[in-house]
């Protein structure tokens, strides 16, 4: 090899040295100060989940609660051990699907009452910013509630405080309110919040409630009278999702305070001929009209009526078995189709919505992030998309399998999935029995 050769190969190794060195500086220049804002990051987060340990024991949690399995009546009967898992273990698998890092702590506090199992629990979920509308529902419902707290680590100190003052000084909260903490740095991880309230409900029955909602009659106690009627039977077979009709001010200052909310059907008809109150959310027609509101203000008293029209983005506050119907689908972050998902998975299971037309909430007026949810609906419209067609796959394979789609229960699916330009010719070959 001349010296020539050598030379130029030797510049060669130099050259591609230098690029070398070069590439690794320059990537440690721009992920160190990544790194330590992750490693500040999770040190904040890992400080928050120490001080709502060290508040849970004063609360009567311990910091590492344990699940015990006990043995399979199948099993030898010399087997007496029981299995052991952490409870945290098996919150982040009933979590999985929620954006992480995400800690919960149940009943970090709990009420006082012990509940009949055929009552009715309120889920909701709450922010800082609600706790006093969120007082108010508590000394208006006066019956089991089961609320998720969002934590953030960054200000979990100043928010466990105001907690503890809410919950300390309402006295019916202590009475009737479980609390259960969910400490991510994620804003509006709505259906994970919805979940973990109705995880952790202590009564057969459970409504699906916004915290900003008045409660202004005693559906509650009508419904408990009713459940060896029809309605009620098909309540607890979980076939039913009862739908309390919700409404809210045509002028927003209207509907600040609810001590002049109508509390009878009557008041309310009266609002809204006078046109000083509406359906909630009149200008996002899907959202509600399937609850028919010109049939909900002729219906007689105590009537109760089946919806026929339904529309996938139809969201109303419902009442249904706890255990047996859909879980919300936990990949909706933010504003948009998180609560319709919800409904229209339970609808495509079988579930049928029925109306209770002597019955109502109303909305208590309060201001958007409107930036927020132009941006986080843009999203989630992307994500719902998808999620129909995959949820009625699923769902069409589960009434195929167990021989159920061409009865009651399969119609729900039937009409929805042939829908779906993805889905229908699927839908109709398992329809007609070719699949």
């Amino acid at each position: 090899m001349s010296d020539f050769s050598r030379g130029l190969r030797f510049i060669r190794l130099a050259a591609s040295l230098y690029v070398a060195i070069a590439v690794i500086y320059t990537t440690h220049h721009i992920l160190s100060p990544l790194r330590t804002f992750a490693r500040s990051f999770m040190a904040s987060y890992d400080t928050a989940v120490v001080q709502v340990h060290q508040d849970a024991g004063v609360a009567g949690k311990t910091s590492q609660e344990m699940i015990f399995w006990p043995a399979s009546s199948l099993s030898p009967e010399h087997t007496t051990s029981r299995a052991l898992m952490s409870e945290d273990l098996f919150l982040s698998k009933a979590f999985s699907q929620s954006m992480h890092p995400l800690k919960v702590v149940p009943y970090y506090y709990r009420a006082s009452r012990t509940f009949e199992q055929n009552d009715i629990t309120i889920t909701t979920l709450v922010t800082s910013n609600r706790f006093k509308v969120f007082s108010e529902l508590v000394a208006h419902y006066q019956g089991p509630i089961s609320a998720t707290v969002h934590v953030k680590p960054s200000a979990a100190r100043a928010l466990l405080d105001a907690l503890h003052d809410l919950y300390t000084s309402t006295p019916a909260m202590s009475t009737y309110v479980d609390i259960h903490l969910v400490l991510t740095p994620f804003d509006r991880q709505l259906n994970t919040w919805r979940n973990a309230a109705r995880l952790f409900a202590r009564t057969e029955f459970v409504m699906m409630l916004d915290v900003d909602f008045a409660i202004c009659t005693n559906f509650r106690s009508a419904i408990r009278a009713s459940l060896d009627a029809k309605i009620g039977r098909i309540l607890k077979e979980g076939h039913a999702a009862l739908v309390v009709p919700a409404f809210e001010y045509v002028k927003q200052q209207d509907g600040l305070d609810q001590k002049y909310f109508p509390r009878d059907k009557q008041t309310l008809l009266s609002l809204v001929k006078a046109k000083k109150i509406d359906m909630f959310h009149r200008t996002w027609i899907p959202g509600h009209n399937s609850t028919d509101y010109p049939r909900f203000y002729s219906a007689t008293p105590g009537e109760v009526y089946k919806v026929t029209q339904y529309h996938p983005a139809y969201e109303p506050y419902v009442i249904f078995r706890k255990e047996g119907p859909p879980w919300c689908d936990e990949r909706f972050v933010g504003y948009g189709g998180n609560k319709a998902a919800c409904l229209y998975e339970m609808y495509l299971s079988g579930m049928s919505f029925y109306v209770l037309a002597d019955h109502f909430l109303v909305h208590q007026s309060h201001p958007y992030e409107e930036e927020a949810r132009k941006l986080e609906r843009k999203s989630n419209r992307k994500v719902y998309q998808d999620f129909k067609e995959e949820v009625c796959l699923r769902y069409l394979k589960r009434h195929y399998d167990s021989g159920t789609l061409n009865t009651s229960h399969g119609y729900n699916v039937q009409e929805e999935c042939k829908k779906i330009r993805g889905v229908s010719k699927i839908a109709a070959l398992m329809i007609e029995g070719r699949f």
